[in-house]
């Protein structure tokens, strides 16, 4: 994949992070002529508080604080055992006042929240509290990644390639799916992230299902592992595939197709390109490739960041590619699949879960020079 040269953020942005968000989310309120707006879900949070973290539950999407925005205050909205912990270990409470209520009387947060704000509209991402639910349009203010959220993508994505890739060179044949899981995890989580979705399937499974939950299946020759790690709550994807053995000539000419209409998805997704043009370049490489209806099969990924997919693409989808933007695609045709995450900016594409140095690749020469996509792991 094409690469750009990687920008290090000024000391100054760094620092304003939270600033410039704050004035993002004002602004909004501002144009909808609301009071205040509550953040009640993880992605949010992070988002708000430069990738800092409040879930206690490793799945789901509610935070166990939220966060209230005002036209001149910030709050931070926990219960007693929460609220401390927030201010010991994840914010600031010179930025973030505490609106604290017992554990045991959850029911009192809305009055609680209602005594700062008052009478005025409040919005939020979730609706809690009888506020009004604004989700899908706060969550556009995440979109655009500033350089410090672009940083910890940089050490996200190397944390989710290398334990993919780390985990294919250690696995054998004859260990099952959710061994093959365990140590995949494993990976992930003593970096500090938290896998978001870890897919592993074995042999005649791949080219049974697209999204393979692991089983008790053991591995004999061919496994494709899946992993979507959450750190800093931003997430990032990617596919790596192990063979033992002898590669099958079918499976070789999947997988370089597959990463044809891979490269062919990326080199669409520019500043201000068409998401319908974008799903087009895909669907016609599908079909120059050989396979016109695979993609109907599965889903072909889209924009990320701060959730699993911000938007999917699809043929009738009206978005726009923003500059700083995530992309994780990810074509499948049965029996391989191709994904990595990546930042769209103004120089180019930028492969944030870049394939290690000794992982082999697949090459294509293109107009826009050669191009590379990670190759199968023969072993």
């Amino acid at each position: 994949m094409l690469l750009v040269t990687r920008r290090h953020p000024s000391k100054k942005i760094f620092m304003n992070e939270i600033s410039i968000k704050l004035q993002k989310v004002r602004r909004f309120m501002s144009k909808r002529k609301l009071a205040a707006v509550l953040y009640g879900n993880l992605n949010n949070f992070a988002w708000l508080t430069g990738g800092k973290e409040a879930h206690v539950l490793l799945a789901g999407e509610g935070a166990v604080a939220s966060l209230l925005v005002t036209p001149r205050r910030a709050f931070v909205l926990a219960n007693n055992i929460e609220c401390k912990r927030m201010h010991g270990e994840e914010i600031s409470s010179r930025l973030w006042e505490p609106l604290v209520f017992p554990w045991h009387e959850a029911d009192k947060a809305g009055a609680l929240m209602r005594k700062v704000v008052g009478r005025g509209v409040v919005a939020s991402d979730n609706g809690a509290h009888g506020t009004r639910n604004l989700g899908a349009d706060l969550g556009r203010l995440r979109w655009q990644l500033l350089p410090p959220e672009i940083k910890r993508y940089r050490e996200l994505g190397e944390i989710t390639s290398g334990s993919l890739e780390k985990t294919c060179r250690a696995i054998k044949p004859g260990m099952t799916e959710h061994e093959i899981t365990a140590r995949l995890v494993s990976e992930v989580m003593k970096q500090g992230a938290i896998p978001y979705v870890a897919l592993v399937g074995t042999d005649e499974r791949i080219h049974r299902y697209r999204h393979s939950i692991p089983k008790d299946k053991k591995l004999r020759r061919h496994a494709l592992l899946v992993m979507c790690a959450r750190k800093y709550g931003l997430i990032a994807a990617a596919t790596r595939i192990v063979h033992f053995g002898k590669l099958p000539r079918e499976i070789r000419k999947r997988h370089n197709a597959v990463c044809v209409v891979d490269i062919a998805f990326n080199l669409a997704t520019r500043p201000g390109a068409s998401s319908r043009d974008v799903f087009k370049a895909g669907m016609d490489a599908y079909a120059e490739q050989g396979y016109p209806g695979e993609w109907k099969l599965h889903h072909q990924g889209g924009a990320t960041g701060y959730a699993g997919r911000e938007w999917f693409g699809t043929p009738t989808l009206k978005e726009t590619v923003l500059e700083n933007q995530a992309f994780a695609w990810n074509p499948s045709i049965t029996g391989t699949k191709s994904e990595d995450t990546v930042l769209v900016t103004k120089e180019g594409m930028e492969v944030l879960t870049l394939a290690g140095e000794r992982w082999p690749m697949v090459h294509f020469h293109h107009p826009e020079g050669c191009i590379e996509r990670p190759d199968i792991l023969v072993r």
